[in-house]
């Protein structure tokens, strides 16, 4: 019995061993897909989804506009946009010839859209800084101020403008019923929606819709410059102004850098604004670049010059904000330095 048991207890041992080093190996050898996929290739299926939606809604649509760029695609191909004529660049001719009427109306409506963005971006910077920094001071009634401020910003943007149409109105709104009813600033009622006033109109609206996001991104450059500068300036006899000069705005030179860029980008693409203000014909005093290529394209039904305007839009976008990265980016070497 005893031979029995030495005979056979180190084979099972054996056994069992070999089959653990075994299968042991084998793990090492083959992973398992759900193995390979929790090590590697997770973050990269996670971002599948965000990548599919990427192409379908923008550079996939880019591709078929900048191809649309380069045929004469009018109302009579609408059915079939394979079977209209290849113009080449004939397009983008049409669009620059600034003495004919189509690059006359792209060239006025390009000088608005920029004098409208530095006066828009301008003004919002401006005023989210001046309330970014008097709301750091702690007083009563400060919770409630900086809730009232970032209202516009959660407001729905169609809400919101629609709102300001109806105020905007000339008989029953409510600008004229306070400038001219009330305070008798206007010998008459004034029409804010066309003529001249109509840049004045829009820009108040994106002034009070932008402004509030500027003053979010401020207050938060703000909470990271230490209090003890401030201390130690108002030592030195450093008065408000010169903290704000020396200390607060050098101190938000990269968040405004960014915030800026933000800015300028989202105003100078803004479609909504306009076209829930205006509708479809904005005046010829407010016509933004981004209604008029939406009239050049579902008005007139030419998509293929309006195309044409959206790429050269692009073009001078990515010319923009490439130049303004390098500027910046030398701008902070040069502060390291």
């Amino acid at each position: 019995m005893t031979a029995t048991v030495t005979t056979t207890g180190p084979r099972a041992d054996e056994a069992g061993s070999g089959g653990r080093k075994g299968d042991g190996g084998a793990r090492r050898r083959l992973p398992r897909i759900p193995d390979r996929i929790r090590s590697g290739g997770l973050p990269y299926l996670l971002l599948l989804p965000a990548v599919l939606l990427e192409l379908l809604v923008h550079l996939i649509p880019m591709a078929v506009g900048i191809a649309m760029s380069f045929r004469k695609l009018t109302q009579f191909f609408i059915s079939n946009w394979g079977d209209s004529p290849w113009s080449g660049l004939d397009n983008y001719r049409v669009a620059v010839d600034f003495d004919a009427p189509i690059g006359e109306a792209l060239l006025n409506s390009f000088v608005v859209t920029c004098l409208f963005t530095l006066l828009s971006v301008g003004l919002c910077w401006v005023f989210g800084v001046t309330a970014a920094i008097l709301l750091q001071e702690n007083f009563r009634g400060r919770g409630l101020l900086r809730t009232l401020f970032l209202v516009p910003y959660a407001l729905p943007v169609y809400a919101a403008v629609i709102t300001w149409a109806f105020m905007f109105q000339r008989d029953n709104g409510l600008i004229n019923h306070v400038l001219h009813d009330q305070l008798g600033l206007t010998d008459q009622p004034s029409f804010w929606l066309i003529g001249d006033n109509s840049f004045v109109a829009l820009l108040v609206v994106s002034l009070w819709k932008g402004w509030p996001f500027a003053l979010l991104i401020l207050m938060a450059g703000l909470q990271n410059i230490p209090r003890e500068q401030y201390e130690a300036a108002a030592i030195d006899g450093a008065g408000m102004w010169q903290q704000i000069r020396r200390i607060t705005l050098p101190s938000l030179r990269p968040v405004n850098q960014v915030l800026v860029l933000v800015l300028f980008l989202w105003t100078f693409n803004d479609f909504n604004t306009p076209y829930v203000l205006f509708g479809r014909a904005a005046p010829e005093n407010a016509d933004l670049i981004s209604v008029h290529i939406y009239q050049s394209s579902f008005v007139t039904w030419n998509f293929g010059t309006g195309s044409a305007m959206s790429v050269l839009l692009l073009i001078f976008l990515l010319a923009v904000t490439s130049v303004y990265l390098v500027l910046t980016s030398r701008g902070r070497k040069n502060a390291g330095d």
